[in-house]
């Protein structure tokens, strides 16, 4: 796959390493420097972090949806906020975007200020999801491939690949190589959440799923080297 302009999704839980919660900072660092190499290569990339190393959207049963929601938006900004300065200490340049105003941390989305940051070979950061309860950082990742005309979305996870059953639970669960979108929303194959999963197959949108802690793991998924599975469209 020939790709100038990429999406990278990234696991919260992943960055937090073996700590569960919080940053791993060698991790991160790690991280940081496999994105450089790709930014360094000529690819344009994106980034939506997910939130799971500080709060997960259901993670308390006692509050209203809505409010478990935002502090989900929250936490993702503070992902975006600390991966994104440790890729400006690699030498960088990134910008972070919110789907609603945050003081002077964040710039308020825009696609056509984004296309600038792009031309300028900015790393941009795509924090707060979509802005909206009910909806999780996998929509807001699909939503903004899609927008900003992505070639494809890497979805680099604290799971090596898309399974037939969740491996965590079932030792003989079987991983996919390659897969369609169609079946990964006919099997409800937990690639993503079902919304994400048909968001991007009405909107033909690739992705390549894989494990953020293989090494080397976000340069070898852009150079086709990657163990993780292909969802095709």
């Amino acid at each position: 796959m020939d790709m100038k302009r990429v999406l990278l999704k990234l696991s919260g839980e992943a960055l937090a390493g073996e700590k569960k919660t919080g940053f791993d900072e060698a991790t991160v660092i790690g991280v940081a420097a496999q994105i450089r190499s790709i930014v360094e290569d000529g690819l344009q990339v994106g980034i939506v972090i997910g939130g799971g190393n500080y709060w997960r959207g259901r993670t308390s049963e006692t509050i209203n949806r809505n409010k478990a929601d935002q502090i989900g938006m929250l936490a993702t900004i503070m992902n975006c906020i600390y991966v994104s300065d440790i890729c400006r200490y690699l030498g960088l340049k990134t910008e972070i975007y919110t789907p609603f105003a945050c003081g002077t941390f964040t710039k308020l989305y825009s696609k056509d200020e984004v296309e600038k940051d792009f031309a300028e070979g900015k790393v941009v950061f795509f924090a707060g999801g979509t802005g909206h309860p009910y909806f999780s950082t996998d929509t807001a990742t699909v939503l903004r491939a899609v927008e900003i005309e992505a070639d494809a979305i890497l979805l680099a996870k604290a799971v090596d690949g898309i399974y037939d059953s969740d491996p965590k639970v079932n030792p003989s669960a079987v991983k996919f190589d390659e897969i369609t979108i169609e079946e990964v929303v006919a099997r409800k194959l937990a690639a993503m959440d079902l919304t994400a999963s048909i968001m991007c197959m009405e909107q033909k949108m690739p992705m390549l799923v894989f494990g953020l802690e293989e090494e080397n793991s976000i340069v070898n998924a852009v150079h086709g080297k990657f163990s993780g599975t292909r969802v095709t469209v």
